[in-house]
């Protein structure tokens, strides 16, 4: 049907059929730019949460006893044979670089002082953290810090991230392991079981 509007016929069924395609086709849009939204939405937060260590990164198993981490029977370990990463997870400015000094003087080779790359906070004294291979490596640096965790991560190097935590004070220099000259060797303990 046509209708006469103004000296003009306008076709009522055309002119509906043009607003009904107008009408999906801004569906259509709202709904492919909320799938959109939605979708860059989700990268965000699964970004952040990867940031923040929840999800990528696996929680590292703790190890019962340090001690169960010593050197070969055949193999002495120095201080310049480990390197050491040392990491503040506290809010103690500075921390990081003061415990790398320390550990320097002492023979270490202290390659990274930096933050917490996991972002975690240690609520002990402190965490070290090492592979395979640097068993050893963690157990002389653990004489150095009684009392702080010793975990195992998935690194295939031997070195050792140090991680200072809330309750740290200072690194304790341990006397020396050889006996003085002329002194009798002591008696070798036995290892505690594992």
């Amino acid at each position: 049907m046509v209708f006469p509007i103004g000296g003009e016929a306008v076709d009522y069924l055309h002119e509906s059929a043009v607003s009904i395609y107008r009408r999906r086709r801004r569906r259509r849009a709202v709904l492919t730019l909320s799938g959109v939204t939605m979708l860059l939405f989700a990268t965000v937060v699964y970004a952040a949460s990867f940031v923040e260590g929840w999800v990528g990164t696996a929680t590292p198993k703790a190890v019962a006893n340090a001690s169960c981490l010593g050197t070969r029977p055949n193999q002495v370990l120095k201080p310049r044979d480990v390197t050491v990463n040392v990491f503040n997870s506290t809010i103690h400015v500075g921390l990081a670089a003061t415990v790398a000094n320390s550990l320097g003087t002492q023979g270490f080779k202290v390659a990274t002082v930096d933050n917490d790359p996991l972002g975690r906070t240690v609520p002990g004294r402190a965490e070290i953290r090492h592979g395979q291979n640097g068993g050893a490596s963690a157990a002389l640096v653990a004489k150095r810090l009684p009392g702080a965790t010793v975990v195992t991560d998935k690194r295939m190097d031997a070195s050792v991230d140090l991680v200072l935590g809330n309750k740290f004070r200072k690194v304790i220099v341990p006397p020396k392991d050889a006996p003085p000259k002329g002194a009798p060797l002591p008696a070798p303990k036995p290892a505690p079981p594992c």
